[in-house]
């Protein structure tokens, strides 16, 4: 379709009931740019979307329909060199603090027109007045073994007025590292976008892979990829809870919730060889089987000290008084902003890939989905304390079932030219990967959607106007990384 075509486009997307998931940029002559839209409509299992040529064009910027968008406009405009006419934001994000270059980096040699990266201005901060605020810039470099991030507070006593997070400093090259490699290969690199999501990402590029190359992942390698991927909630909530712990200072429900979460990964190990579960998927199934009784002894032992430690948890008034009513996400923004996984969920949008989108064997075995309405510190523990139980429970039915006779992979070689889309529901939420594949059968281009970039956009929201000895347990009941965001 056309640039023009776009706005009234959107709107009736919206209107119907769907969703933007994303949109990115890519050059497939190496001198044009072309767009891709991801959205989602209800009731359908696949995912829509649109393709727009540019040609040398500025392109009407849909953040003011759809606000989720203004971020992956801004990171076109400076990755990829592409404008957005009428963007509310028109600066940099993920290289605000890099020189300015004449194209984006992931611009081609072979480009042609005048690229918006080298105009693009760096973030500005508000003018914030009165002589009792502060200003406190906290990082990059911060206690305990943390991700490289700053974040900037206005605040007044102990009022945070405004609140940016600066979150691209350490510059991966994730999506250009990709370019040129071959479809196999390339699963190692996604397995370690962000190493406590491996399974994730690499059922997610898999996916893409075997979109792309129209191949049917047998039945036994789909039930061994969902085990793999429950696995991974399981440790992840775990972790999750014993951190929440540590912001609150429960520290022996801290040490409690880590000890659960090795031990989980313990399982992993026996059971996979990798305690991360790395190595096991790849394009048209998996690389070698899953020891299903070290799952279920694993489980066996570990299941009651779950549900002691949730039970312990769930009657510390101490820890629950900091969360209930703490940072609270309306519904609608959670929509409107893009929030995902679990996130969403505790604010009341109930939308979960594996079961409105099913991939691996999740059509077959659907997880319990839990919602809750308040959207607070502590509607996003339970919700995860619920998806841990269902996860258990999931585990649990594969393993009484057994797991389907058959191959472990098939033949998944994507043609020259051919692209194609993947999925996954993470323990924090959609994982996109879009693939496109050069003349030579390497990959061109790999766009990546994480979970923690959409939810990393909306949490700002939830952290004005509240109080800064509030902001660490916000912050931890996000279950954000900045890997994730800052691909």
């Amino acid at each position: 379709m056309t640039p023009d075509e776009l706005p009234a486009l959107a709107q009736r997307q919206l209107a119907a009931g769907g969703r933007f998931q994303g949109v990115y940029a890519w050059y497939p002559s190496g001198s044009n740019a072309e767009l891709r839209y991801v959205f989602t409509l209800p009731d359908q299992e696949k995912f829509s979307g649109w393709r727009v040529e540019v040609n040398g064009r500025p392109v009407p910027s849909l953040a003011a329909i759809s606000p989720l968008l203004g971020w992956h406009e801004r990171e076109i405009m400076e990755m990829s060199g592409v404008a957005f006419s009428g963007h509310p934001e028109p600066e940099r994000l993920v290289t605000a603090f890099l020189p300015r270059t004449e194209r984006g980096p992931l611009e081609p040699a072979a480009a042609t027109g005048e690229s918006i990266a080298a105009r693009l201005p760096a973030p500005s901060l508000p003018t914030v007045s009165g002589k009792h605020v502060q200003l406190l810039p906290f990082g990059p470099v911060r206690a305990d073994v943390l991700e490289s991030a700053q974040f900037i507070f206005y605040y007044l006593g102990e009022g945070i007025l405004h609140y940016h997070p600066n979150l691209f400093l350490k510059h991966r090259g994730m999506e250009k590292q990709f370019e040129g490699m071959d479809a196999g290969s390339a699963t190692l690199l996604a397995e370690r976008v962000t190493g406590i999501d491996s399974v994730a990402h690499a059922l997610a590029y898999a996916q893409a892979i075997e979109d792309a190359a129209d191949c049917e992942v047998p039945v036994r390698a789909r039930w061994i990829r969902l085990v793999a991927a429950e696995l991974e909630r399981i440790y992840n909530h775990l972790h999750y809870l014993g951190h929440l712990c540590h912001t609150t200072t429960l520290k022996v429900g801290e040490a409690q919730g880590k000890l659960l979460e090795e031990r989980a990964k313990q399982i992993n190990g026996r059971a996979s060889g990798s305690r991360f579960l790395r190595s096991l998927i790849w394009p048209g199934g998996v690389r070698h089987d899953l020891d299903l009784r070290a799952v279920n002894e694993g489980l066996d032992e570990l299941k009651p000290r779950i549900d002691e430690y949730i039970g312990l948890i769930e009657k510390t008034t101490s820890h629950l008084d900091r969360l209930i009513s703490t940072a609270p996400l309306s519904q609608k923004l959670a929509f409107d902003q893009g929030a995902t996984g679990p996130i969403e969920r505790a604010s009341g949008v109930d939308r979960d890939l594996r079961r409105d989108h099913p991939y691996a064997a999740y059509a077959a075995l659907q997880p319990q989905v839990a919602v809750a309405l308040e959207g607070d510190a502590f509607a996003r523990m339970r919700v995860r304390i619920a998806e841990l139980r269902a996860s258990v429970a999931l585990v649990d039915k594969v393993i009484a079932e057994g797991l389907p006779a058959g191959p472990l992979s098939a033949a998944c070689a994507p043609a020259a030219g051919a692209e194609g889309l993947g999925w996954s529901e993470s323990p924090r939420g959609t994982i996109l990967y879009a693939v496109h594949l050069g003349a030579d059968g390497r990959l061109m281009r790999v766009k990546i959607k994480s979970p923690s970039f959409a939810n990393w956009r909306v949490f700002p929201s939830t952290v004005h106007d509240s109080n800064m000895m509030d902001y660490a347990i916000n912050e931890a009941s996000f279950g954000l990384t900045i890997s994730g965001c800052a691909r």
